[in-house]
């Protein structure tokens, strides 16, 4: 890839199920316009590897293995460099909604009634990307 074409949206996974982290690779990967970088189940690898793939957005659920998406979401609001955190989720009360933009959310989607926008949100975050760097 030359210098001059705008690299993909570099998205980073977050969520304990296998079957979810496929899927989203799945939709995401396709549209060229993002990639996904890493995938993880817990705070901790998702931390590094989040540092370490240069991520521009991540995709994380509020269940991990280890402990709950809440953690990674204020670990993720005191970084230096701005990351797009994006909160798909089974457990889309409005009580969880409003906490996790609380914690730093950008978007919350409920993956069972809000998947495929969510998925639009990755494609416009992905062009609006692509476009301003053109």
């Amino acid at each position: 890839m030359d210098s001059s074409t705008p690299s993909p949206l570099r998205v980073f996974v977050v969520d304990e199920s296998t079957l979810v982290r496929e899927r989203l690779v799945q939709h995401i990967g396709p549209t060229g316009a993002a990639h996904i970088v890493g995938e993880a189940e817990d705070v901790e690898t998702a931390l590094r590897g989040i540092e370490e793939t240069d991520a521009e957005a991540v995709i994380l659920d509020l269940r991990l293995i280890d402990s709950n998406g809440m953690d990674l979401l204020h670990a993720l609001r005191n970084r230096t460099d701005p990351i797009v955190t994006i909160v798909l989720t089974n457990y889309a009360s409005p009580v969880f909604r409003e906490a996790s933009v609380v914690a730093g959310a950008d978007f919350f989607f409920d993956k069972t009634t809000e998947f495929d926008l969510a998925m639009e949100t990755i494609a416009r975050l992905a062009r609006e990307k692509i476009d301003g760097a053109a």
